[in-house]
């Protein structure tokens, strides 16, 4: 199948980009700044309308795969404009250029849309989100074929020059510095190669409607943090528990945006994966070697700025 994935050098969509290689579909990936890994390179710029419908014209994809977008929550809060320029007005341009060609749109979306007062929201659930980000990226749900609502993506690798929340975790415990971390905010934490998959079978399937595909365990942040360092024998004791009141977001956050994902379970051969399965395969996928009583990971080419969870 010929399958184009925008935003193909971030968490997701290098994920998804090479699971798909390895299926054996003909994989092109878009890009902004940071040149993907995996698949046909092509330039793919939201902001550029042009671009957007050449390049899609170009590789008349059966298959498209959204996943980029402005995903900094207070960045978003801070510039409205570029955040509905980028998420909605980019993905109705993705949109537009995609009927044009015939494909089938799969769009990533995320928990966000919820206002955190309940909990393991379905489908089905009332919307109503607390910010801009999420405000723009529901608004975009709508010029879609399916939506895939995600939370918290994480996995064993680096992407478009950041590290994702469990990276830099690992690494700030390795390293025996203590982090804070909130203990209010709930959420469903994802493995970027499990969501992969569950995206490539819903693409092949050609399924449409919004999915909840995130991971199958609620927890929090907190409590997500010690999983972690659990399963990588790390010291737990270094997590210390913090508030959303101490945090210093600009942007709003709902209290707890985790997803019920029955549906895709029920529905998917590639179904949602418990934490603690996640994080034995997150291990496996790093190559994880204690080193001694001082394990550690190294990530090259990267300097300290990048050294920031997404």
């Amino acid at each position: 199948m010929r399958l184009l994935i925008t935003g193909g050098s971030g968490l997701l969509g290098s994920s998804l980009a090479e699971v798909a290689v390895a299926e054996g579909h003909q994989v092109f990936s878009g890009y902004c700044r940071h040149s993907p890994e995996f698949g046909v390179a092509v330039k793919l710029d939201l902001l550029e309308g042009a671009e957007v419908e050449r390049s899609i014209s170009e590789v008349a994809p059966q298959v498209i795969f959204h996943t980029a977008a402005l995903t900094d929550v207070d960045r978003c809060e801070d510039d409205p404009d570029l955040a509905w320029r980028t998420n909605v007005l980019g993905t109705e341009r993705v949109a537009r250029a995609a009927a044009e060609v015939g494909a089938h749109l799969v769009y990533v979306s995320t928990d966000y849309v919820f206002d955190g007062e309940g909990g393991m929201y379905r489908e089905e659930d009332r919307t109503d989100p607390v910010n801009c980000y999420a405000r723009t990226k529901l608004s975009a749900e709508g010029f879609c074929d399916l939506v895939a609502r995600t939370s918290v993506i994480y996995g064993a690798r680096p992407a478009s020059g950041k590290v994702n929340f469990a990276l830099w975790l690992i690494e700030r415990l390795a390293a025996g510095e203590e982090v804070r971390i909130v203990t209010d905010q709930f959420i469903t934490p994802t493995l970027n190669t499990n969501l992969a998959r569950m995206l490539l079978e819903a693409g092949e399937r050609r399924l449409s409607g919004v999915y909840h595909m995130a991971g199958a365990t609620r927890v929090s942040r907190y409590d997500f943090a010690v999983e972690i360092a659990r399963a990588f024998g790390l010291d737990e004791g270094l997590i210390a528990p913090s508030r959303i009141s101490d945090m210093r977001w600009r942007a709003k956050r709902p209290r707890d945006s985790s997803l019920d994902t029955s549906k895709a379970a029920r529905l998917l051969a590639e179904g949602p994966s418990p934490l603690r399965e996640s994080l034995r395969a997150l291990r496996e996928e790093i190559g994880w070697r204690a080193r001694s009583s001082h394990p550690e990971l190294c990530h090259e080419g990267r300097n300290e700025k990048d050294r920031r969870p997404i």
